[in-house]
């Protein structure tokens, strides 16, 4: 949801199109520059949050980040921005803060793991996230050489690392798996992809979903969202996601195209119309 104007006036936003939930950027998703919240906008923004129950707030972090990075400079830079983004999120009060695990080029796997864990635990030191509620969810990744979090063993593992020093569980997006390989498409496909998730990653730890159809093929690695039912996944997976009683804790957020005015609407209202009547009442 944007946050143009103010990061309060998502809430608005996200209550016309129809949500109960909502995501949004606490900064610019691609500058390094920090942005400082007034107190009169966090008030704000939990005063509309209570008013139109949008619950929870999620907060992805700004797109430049990469804790596991190789470059001091560029690592440096990382840690600034990301402890800024938990700052932030504590301010807002908000539920979950969405990370993407990195990207290890120059180094082995193992190293941008631990590179990782040290990153996040120097960013969050002296800051009580679980006391403001807060947990940061590792966001799988399509798969890309050198990235962290192309696999559910992949986010497992960073879960791993992480716990006992942040409050930490998964978001799960499905353009994300779909294009790492995984089939979610075929009935089957969806029950086997679901079962290697609980055995790897837990349900009870998949806090968000984000719903996203694909512009590329399965196996493709090639992160490129499409509206939902309008591409390579198509509108059933959504349908049997979104009714499964094993995620009814789960937010599910749309991360859809904006190609013109009224398509963020629109993909909402479709993933609603997903969803059987009894769950809505």
């Amino acid at each position: 949801t944007s946050s143009a104007g103010g990061v309060h006036n998502a809430a608005e936003r996200a209550y016309r199109l129809g949500c109960n939930t909502l995501q949004i950027f606490s900064s610019s998703p691609r500058q390094w520059a920090p942005y400082e919240l007034s107190a009169p906008q966090c008030d704000d923004m939990t005063r509309l949050r209570d008013r139109y129950g949008l619950k929870p707030l999620v907060i992805h972090t700004n797109y430049l980040i990469n804790l596991a990075a190789t470059n001091e400079t560029f690592l440096k830079k990382s840690i600034e921005a990301f402890r800024g983004e938990v700052e932030r999120a504590l301010a807002l009060c908000a539920e979950y803060l969405v990370l993407h695990p990195g990207s290890f080029r120059g180094a082995h796997r193992e190293a941008g793991l631990l590179q990782t864990a040290a990153a996040i635990a120097a960013a969050t030191q002296g800051l009580d996230l679980a006391k403001g509620g807060l947990a940061i969810l590792i966001e799988n990744t399509a798969g890309a050489e050198f990235s962290l979090g192309g696999s559910f063993e992949q986010v497992a593992e960073v879960l791993d690392r992480l716990r006992g020093l942040v409050p930490v569980a998964a978001c799960i997006d499905t353009c994300h798996v779909h294009v790492a390989g995984y089939d979610i498409v075929s009935e089957a496909g969806m029950r086997a992809t679901l079962a290697h998730l609980d055995e790897t990653i837990g349900f009870q730890n998949v806090r968000v979903w984000h719903c996203n159809d694909a512009k590329a093929a399965r196996g493709s690695k090639l992160d490129r969202h499409q509206h939902v039912g309008k591409g390579t996944i198509g509108l059933e997976p959504f349908r049997r996601l979104l009714n499964d009683p094993r995620f009814a804790h789960a937010a599910f957020i749309a991360e859809t195209p904006i190609d013109q005015p009224g398509d963020d609407k629109k993909n909402v209202a479709t993933l609603k119309k997903l969803v059987a009547k009894e769950m809505n009442s």
